[in-house]
């Protein structure tokens, strides 16, 4: 029917949680909705980064370069980044990009006094903001405290030294990746699991048993009393594998047993497992709350009035076509 749209009202349900680590089920929605989060979780929730590098001192193997692109990689906290400035948009500074708006400042210095190798780490970064410092994955890296010195940027031998002051501003994955806040992030269908009944019954009990062990997971089992099969735990479904490898598993372990169609999986096309690692700058948690924050803003941003006509004004023949013009 024309004019009629379909609101939706998209639910989320957490499944596992970690400080770098997040799993939940994102349902009643489409893979549009569900593709636009994860794109906006990669490339577009801000985070902070060395973007400016000033060298004063570099006796080192590495060269300036590669110094600056290494200490670009690193990590900082990022907690207050969707507060601060881009430094383009800062008229504190008038974009130069260097105040407590829109950038942190980095010193470092280091000098190897001794024949022993000097490891030069992201902890022997000094910053000016106590709430934008390296990532410490220290907590998570399960070795010794005598191990846990941080990220090497460069080693130093005797007589050689480093100093340098180093300028953190904000920014988005699009710009560059060293702004990406997250490792990695994925999502999948959710499978829906059918039993055919009268085909299971037409297996005897030995080729029920047989089947149910065929499964690389215990996903089946069966029932004592009725001696049917059943589902023991169908979640773990997607902890390993996507629905279209467990139904092609499953047919061809049917086809074994010359019952085609004993179990068929579909994908719930409203409903998504999201997977998000972050890279230690925010909280994996944080990182999916400020994504739809990002989205709600860009969504607003596009959103046309229906009662005013600025809209043409803004988007012309795009503003015209949404609203039915």
């Amino acid at each position: 029917m024309e004019g009629v749209s379909y609101q939706r009202f998209p639910k989320i349900k957490i499944r596992e949680v970690k400080d770098d680590y997040a799993k939940f089920e994102l349902r009643e929605t489409d893979a549009s909705m569900a593709n636009a989060l994860r794109r906006v979780m990669i490339a577009e929730v801000p985070t902070v980064a060395i973007d400016l590098v000033e060298i004063e001192v570099n006796s080192s193997v590495l060269n300036d370069e590669f110094i600056a692109h290494r200490l670009g990689l690193i990590p900082l906290t990022s907690e207050r980044a969707m507060s601060m400035r881009f430094s383009r948009d800062c008229d504190a500074c008038d974009g130069d990009g260097q105040c407590e708006f829109c950038s942190v400042e980095f010193h470092l210095r280091a000098k190897c006094m001794t024949d022993e190798t000097l490891d030069v780490t992201s902890k022997d970064l000094i910053s000016s903001d106590h709430t934008v410092v390296p990532v410490d994955f220290s907590d998570s890296s399960g070795y010794d405290s005598a191990d846990k010195k941080g990220i090497i940027i460069v080693k130093l031998r005797r007589g050689q030294e480093l100093r340098l002051r180093a300028i953190a501003r904000k920014g988005i994955g699009k710009d560059h990746a060293k702004w990406s806040p997250a490792a990695t992030v994925t999502f999948m269908y959710e499978p829906e699991i059918h039993i055919n009944e009268d085909l299971m019954e037409s297996l005897t009990l030995e080729e029920k048993t047989s089947w149910v062990e065929s499964s690389p997971t215990k996903v089946f089992d069966i029932d004592a009393s009725s001696q049917q099969v059943c589902f023991y735990f169908p979640q773990l479904l997607l902890h390993f594998f996507a629905p279209s490898f467990w139904a092609i598993m499953i047919a061809q372990e049917s086809r074994s047993y010359g019952e085609a169609g004993l179990v068929e999986i579909y994908a719930k096309e409203d409903s998504f497992i999201f997977t998000v690692e972050s890279t230690g700058a925010i909280k994996a948690s944080q990182l999916v709350l400020n994504a739809i924050d990002v989205l709600k803003q860009k969504l607003d941003a596009v959103r046309l009035s229906e009662d005013t006509v600025e809209a043409d004004d803004q988007f012309g023949e795009l503003g015209a076509h949404m609203r039915g013009g």
